[in-house]
């Protein structure tokens, strides 16, 4: 994608009218444009070999190949497509699941168009932020398992994150804690542009596709402890 170039959109689900609704929203902007559709998972996969789309809007329920299954396959891939996981409720295992196979964003099927359009341009970008309480909520529900609020995960520590210097570190830990690079930039006196510098390096090292994998590792690996289950 290049800077004038619209974000292209594949569109995934197994009913028809919703992705006639989601392709309504989405070509009534400038900056977007709906290069396909695919009614399941496979089909999605092949479709974004084909079209080679910026942002994929997948659903997790369908027949045969789901969502998650068809997430792993494309983030797997050569792609370059970041993913963001529809769902029809906010405490979703499916959601998580999708997250943890390498999705950029979830967001629930009767989302407003206003943010469904934000949503897209958020992740195509590559500047997503798992801020919004509801998807913190989603990762502390499902990332606990069945451990006490408060209790650390018993794993060994990510020889990976040696490779951090002190500064990386920080920017893992507010990237994790839901901060945009503007919120860390103020909070540790430096440029967005040199935030964003930490951040791409973070990525290098740590062999993640973006800032939401950041976040998904931080509570995978223990570097955030979940708190309240209704936090």
């Amino acid at each position: 994608m290049t800077d004038n170039a619209p974000i292209r959109v594949l569109l995934v689900d197994d009913q028809p009218l919703l992705r006639m609704g989601f392709r309504l929203i989405l070509e009534g902007e400038d900056d977007l444009e709906v290069v396909g559709e695919a009614s399941d998972g496979a089909e999605a996969v092949r479709r974004v070999e084909e079209l080679e789309p910026d942002v994929v809007l997948m659903d997790v329920r369908m027949p045969a190949v789901d969502g998650i299954e068809a997430t792993r396959r494309i983030t797997a891939s050569a792609s370059n497509a970041r993913i963001i996981i529809l769902t029809t409720f906010d405490l979703d295992e499916y959601a998580f699941s999708g997250l943890q196979a390498g999705a950029s964003a979830f967001l629930l099927k009767d989302v407003a168009p206003a943010e469904l359009v934000q949503g897209v341009r958020l992740v195509a970008s590559g500047d997503a932020v798992v801020a919004p309480r509801v998807t913190q909520r989603l990762l502390e529900t499902y990332v606990r398992g069945g451990r006490m609020p408060g209790q650390a995960i018993a794993q060994p520590r990510d020889p990976l994150l040696d490779e951090l210097t002190p500064r990386e570190t920080e920017m893992l830990e507010a990237i994790a804690g839901g901060l945009s690079n503007a919120e860390i930039a103020h909070k540790y006196f430096l440029s967005e542009a040199t935030v964003k510098t930490h951040v791409r390096r973070i990525l290098t090292k740590l062999h993640l596709r973006d800032r939401v994998q950041v976040v998904v590792y931080a509570y995978e690996t223990g570097l955030v402890i979940p708190s309240n289950p209704d936090y």
